[in-house]
């Protein structure tokens, strides 16, 4: 979700924030260094390779036609035409099958985050990268929001090396910018991108995404603009 904090298929539940211990030290925190888990290769029989193609389509085919959340196992192997054995042998759940699609659309942001151009990558001030950050992720949701919905709901959210990740990193800009408490604030500025959250704004509320984006956007340049 390794080094550092990230968001690695294998690894997703690896990139947790250290919980803050400054009420007994006095400290903040350090901030970790962000770095992008790049899985080891995994030789695959070229039938398994089929097979997991089979299920990630199928899958991602029925994660994209209604709510994810209701898809089951047994949809998706039927949709496959695969057994329900070779699945399970593959993956152990829905989430699972659900994070194996998202891990790639999330490393490529986190990628951008390291080494991209500004003002999403190094170069831009702490307020205008957390902006972009926030531009960025609700892009995230809106183009994969029935992947996050299988794989990042409810508390399974804290527990995955991409929070962690994306964690770290507004920490980080909220210390470069001085704000009195980055370890207090980080989760209040990561809250609007639980995937519950914009799946409210955008269906129940009818909020437009730019919107959505613009208020993210102008929250962005109060808590990291000094």
């Amino acid at each position: 979700m390794t080094d550092g904090v990230s968001a690695s298929g294998a690894n997703r539940t690896n990139g947790r924030v250290p919980p803050r211990d400054a009420a007994d030290t006095g400290r903040e925190p350090p901030v970790l260094a962000l770095q992008p888990a790049r899985p080891a290769p995994v030789r695959e029989r070229a039938d398994a390779a089929r097979n997991r193609v089979r299920v990630l389509t199928a899958a991602e085919r029925l994660f994209a036609s209604g709510d994810a959340r209701n898809v089951t196992m047994d949809e998706i192997a039927k949709e496959a035409g695969v057994g329900r054995a070779t699945l399970y042998r593959r993956y152990p759940d829905i989430a699972a099958i659900a994070t194996a699609l998202l891990d790639e659309h999330e490393r490529r942001l986190q990628e951008h985050i390291l080494s991209g151009p500004p003002p999403l990558g190094p170069g831009a001030s702490p307020a205008e990268r957390l902006a972009a950050f926030c531009v960025a992720m609700v892009d995230l949701l809106e183009r994969h929001l029935h992947l996050v919905l299988g794989a990042e709901t409810g508390s399974a959210r804290f527990g995955t090396g991409a929070y962690g990740f994306w964690r770290a990193h507004v920490r980080m800009l909220l210390t470069e910018s001085g704000a009195p408490d980055p370890d207090g604030m980080a989760d209040g500025v990561l809250a609007p991108f639980a995937p519950e959250v914009y799946l409210f704004q955008r269906r129940t509320l009818g909020l437009s995404q730019s919107r959505v984006t613009e208020a993210l956007v102008w929250s962005a340049h109060r808590l990291a603009g000094g």
